[in-house]
């Protein structure tokens, strides 16, 4: 059967169709061919991109990454960065605020009331003030060059107040190190706002090897000195501290020796004149000596000195017995061994070098380091300064 031909009074499909009341109905033919689309809950379809409802919005895409991150920074959050330290002054006027509490409850007397709140309000405001000390304080260090076991160094801590208006009073900043006890601190009396102070303790180290800070300790009592508020700063910084140095008196070097790196006289290619000669053949041009050439019939040539650099090879023994148990005084003997071996080592390379010769340090385990004038002495002081025991491997017998 042939289907009915559709009215001609029908508009043309390109125009939307009107119902009463100016509703616009959605294009079923296009919901029908992608299917049916998510539930909405008045019950309407969604069209396609900007239908009579409008476009569907979006979810926004930040939320979700800030709520990541503030559950990641909120277990942080849980502890309080400061911490709160009472002074002796402190001690007695909390014991005393709270006498005036109590009694002040058990009178009823206003005016015990009012010394409380006069009290409080002190305790409050040294909270306020001290916070604000501690705020936005840059606290940079700086090491020495060098530093050596029983000579002292300086160490400069500088300040620097990030606040635009209010100043810092009263900051004390102790320098933290990794396995020892903080002994050393600066006191700063008045940190200007966007200005820097500096200061500078002196220390004198006992024991050689690398030395690790690891931050600093930022302190104030202001105003009242009732509460000591202190935070902790992470600034790691390393210091290899060198071992000691005796004065070595070395032996004298044999007969025709020079001081330096010329050794005994002889003819050579070295830098130092040893003589003057005439002119033979298949000496090279470039050593004519001009002076004494002035006869066209004579050419005087320089003869140059042989040198001998002196080399002096020292050794340490670093290989720890596997038959010392850990914890026992031969241990602790072995190791004072150690360090005065290291200790000698260390004199007699920096006599040498100062001397003119090479110096050649190595261990038995293989490591070595050399050290001339040219290089300084600071290649083998590190090397020594560094140098662990080494546990010896129990060799395996085949029966």
């Amino acid at each position: 059967m042939s289907r009915p031909a559709p009215p001609h009074d029908l508009p043309p499909p390109s125009a939307p169709l009107s119902l009463p009341g100016g509703l616009v109905p959605v294009d079923l033919v296009a919901a029908s061919r992608r299917g049916p689309g998510p539930s909405r809950p008045d019950g309407a379809v969604r069209g396609p991109g900007a239908g009579a409802l409008g476009p569907e919005p979006r979810p926004k895409r930040g939320k979700k990454k800030k709520q990541k991150a503030r559950a990641e920074i909120a277990p942080e959050r849980r502890f309080w960065p400061r911490k709160l330290k009472f002074t002796r002054e402190g001690k007695y006027f909390l014991g005393i605020t709270l006498g005036v509490g109590f009694a002040a409850i058990n009178t009823g007397n206003n005016l015990l009331y009012l010394l409380l709140g006069m009290m409080l309000s002190l305790i409050v405001v040294s909270g306020v003030m001290s916070e604000l000390s501690l705020r936005l304080l840059t606290v940079k260090r700086r090491l020495p060059t060098r530093a050596q076991v029983g000579r002292s160094h300086l160490v400069e801590i500088e300040v620097y107040n990030n606040k635009l208006r209010v100043p810092s009073y009263a900051i004390e900043v102790e320098d933290l190190r990794a396995g020892q006890p903080a002994d050393k601190r600066c006191f700063f009396l008045k940190i200007s706002p966007r200005s820097t102070q500096i200061a500078a303790y002196r220390r004198t180290p006992l024991r050689r090897g690398l030395e690790r800070h690891t931050g600093f300790r930022i302190a104030t009592r202001f105003p009242f000195g009732l509460f000591e508020k202190s935070r902790e700063v992470s600034a790691p910084d390393e210091l290899v501290i060198y071992p000691a140095v005796d004065p070595v008196r070395l032996p004298d070097r044999g007969r025709g020796d020079a001081a330096g790196d010329a050794g005994p006289l002889g003819r050579g290619a070295g830098d130092e004149l040893f003589g003057l000669r005439p002119m033979r053949h298949g000496d090279d041009q470039r050593d004519i000596y001009w002076r004494k050439s002035t006869r066209p019939d004579q050419t005087v040539v320089r003869e140059r000195a042989r040198e001998i650099r002196h080399e002096v090879s020292l050794v340490v023994d670093v290989v720890r017995p596997a038959s010392l148990p850990e914890d026992d005084p031969a241990e602790a003997a072995y190791l004072e061994q150690l360090e005065r071996r290291i200790r000698e080592v260390a004199s007699l390379a920096v006599a040498y070098v100062k001397r003119g010769d090479r110096v050649l340090v190595a261990t038995n385990t293989g490591q070595r380091v050399r050290a001339d004038q040219a290089r300084g002495i600071d290649p083998v002081l590190r090397f020594l300064a560094l140098l662990q025991p080494v546990p010896e491997h129990p060799v395996e017998r085949v029966a």
